[in-house]
């Protein structure tokens, strides 16, 4: 008797509407039925898309991260075949990998990455970010390759395509592409 008892109320229980605001989905972070949408986080943006006070409060933040946390640990020595450079700030495409290894960081340490998040982050994301870096002809190869001699350079890149320049130099034709002869360069 007693165990029926239980399985009705039990029942009941089970039967019953579900408290207000509650959704029963709400650890997946989905809302309940008829209810409102809960707010999305912002999706981080690449840090070369941000401008102005927003792109150095996330240079500052990333500084912060590179100096107390991924140097320390994982900057090992500066050598010929691992270079660095303290204006490391400057050079546009360290600043994006850097920041990409930290936003994956981020996502990689938090408890639903699950326990083996920073062995994904260390194999997928930190071996191959830190030796694109620091390779002997990467983006620091013209920087600091020994502790006594600190050095800063940025290499020029790749001038602009042909088309991309004979299009800044010609007049912009008004029509629509259609009829028009294209030239083959050899």
């Amino acid at each position: 008797m007693e165990q029926s008892a239980q399985q009705a109320r039990q029942l009941d229980h089970l039967a019953s509407a579900p408290a207000p605001g509650g959704s029963p989905f709400a650890a997946f972070g989905m809302p309940g039925f008829g209810g409102p949408a809960s707010a999305a986080p912002p999706e981080p943006r690449p840090i070369l898309e941000l401008e102005g006070e927003e792109y150095e409060d996330e240079l500052d933040a990333l500084s912060d991260w590179v100096d107390d946390f991924l140097l320390p640990v994982y900057g090992a020595e500066v050598t010929t075949a691992a270079p660095w450079c303290l204006q490391w700030q400057e050079h546009d495409d360290v600043v994006a990998w850097l920041h990409a290894l930290w936003l994956a960081h981020q996502q990689h340490k938090d408890p639903e990455a699950g326990l083996s998040g920073m062995l994904v982050w260390h194999r997928d994301f930190l071996t191959h970010a830190m030796a694109a870096i620091r390779a002997p002809g990467g983006p620091l190869s013209a920087c600091m390759t020994s502790p006594e001699r600190p050095a800063h350079r940025i290499l020029p890149g790749p001038p602009p395509s042909t088309r991309t320049e004979k299009a800044a130099t010609e007049p912009r034709s008004e029509s629509s592409g259609s009829g028009e002869s294209y030239e083959l360069m050899a």
